[in-house]
């Protein structure tokens, strides 16, 4: 059974401990999942709490066609697409170029602890944002293909092409960035 189902359904019964342990095992994961959308961490951070504030007071129904995870990672990324669709009518966009901020690199620092992972992570950024939320979904997360091509909100197939095209991209970048690697 999905944790992450059991501890909503608990919260809907009433129970405010559950969505706590919701927040905790999925909080980072989806700040830097949206951080993939929008490149500010800060934005990302007030993102995910948008997310989780539509849990509590829209208190959507999960039916369960999907994992918990891939459920609340669409939402989440619906809520970074909007964001992205008012900000460029106002002409605020984007953010490609700016520098990692130091909650960024603190936050990076926790989730990928090793060497290898951060350089992969450093490269991935600078991929277009397509190819870092699939590539986030399926390496990062352990998403099945399935569940990342419903995240993202394309066929299994295309979810597919995408991961390849993806993945020679980060290759590429990898070797512009210096990384010496045996495989990938």
């Amino acid at each position: 059974m999905d944790n992450g189902a059991g501890s909503y359904r608990r919260f809907l019964a009433g129970d405010d401990n559950a969505f706590a342990e919701i927040i905790r095992e999925y909080r980072d994961g989806l700040i830097l999942y949206i951080n993939s959308f929008v490149s500010n961490i800060t934005e990302a951070e007030d993102l995910a709490e948008d997310t989780f504030i539509k849990l509590v007071t829209k208190r959507p129904r999960y039916n369960g066609k999907a994992s918990f995870r891939t459920w609340l990672y669409t939402i989440g990324g619906n809520l970074a697409r909007d964001y992205l669709r008012r900000a460029a009518k106002r002409g605020t966009l984007p953010l490609e170029d700016y520098e990692l901020t130091a909650d960024e690199k603190e936050l990076e620092e926790i989730v990928i602890r090793n060497e290898r992972n951060i350089a992969v992570h450093r490269s991935m950024n600078k991929l277009k944002a397509e190819y870092r939320q699939i590539l986030w979904l399926i390496y990062f997360e352990g998403m099945s293909m399935k569940d990342a091509s419903s995240v993202i909100g394309i066929k299994t197939h295309a979810a597919e092409n995408l991961a390849y095209k993806a993945r020679q991209a980060l290759k590429t970048q990898l070797e512009k960035d210096g990384f010496k690697y045996e495989n990938l």
